[in-house]
């Protein structure tokens, strides 16, 4: 059997404030002992590189991204999104080049031809939305970070643990 293929992709924008969680996020795990089978990236806005990154065939990908859903800021979720309903549809499709709209990344990747595997979320929601320009976390996104990072460290576990990934090969 071979090692499955993971990859961590964190997104957001860095010039508005808790958007930029994900980016922080994978910048911890960078620093942390994960296998070298698994690739690590910050891909900020940049929905293209994201797209063609999932055209790679990953096993799993774990995107870590802000994700507003009402709750306090700070307030962690693992979301296992249904990509079932993604069609290929153009205008679906239609990913802006400094963009990152994760629904029509992943309706481009399939428009391309592309397998959406196992897909998780590890979204935290952020606080009062920032001006353009505001540098930084807020406290309680802050303050998520860590336990961000050990939840992506867990799902990576998990999964290998459970061996539902593996391929043979």
């Amino acid at each position: 059997m071979t090692q499955p293929r993971i990859l961590v992709a964190g997104v957001g924008n860095i010039f508005l404030g808790d958007d930029a969680f994900g980016v922080e996020v994978v910048h911890q795990l960078a620093r942390s002992s994960l296998q070298d089978s698994i690739r690590i990236q910050d891909f900020g806005i940049r929905g293209f590189d994201l797209v063609y990154a999932l055209l790679d065939d990953y096993d799993l990908t774990i995107i870590v991204d802000a994700a507003p859903r009402g709750e306090p800021p700070g307030t962690l979720y693992k979301i296992e999104p249904d990509l079932s309903d993604i069609g290929n549809d153009q205008q679906d499709a239609a990913v802006e080049p400094h963009g990152m709209d994760l629904r029509k990344v992943f309706a481009m990747v399939k428009s391309m031809g592309g397998p959406l595997r196992r897909m998780v979320v590890i979204g935290c929601e952020p606080g009062e939305p920032a001006e353009d320009g505001a540098l930084g976390l807020s406290a309680p996104v802050r303050a998520a970070v860590n336990e961000a990072v050990l939840m992506v460290e867990s799902t990576i576990r998990e999964a290998l643990d459970n061996n539902a990934l593996r391929r043979e090969g």
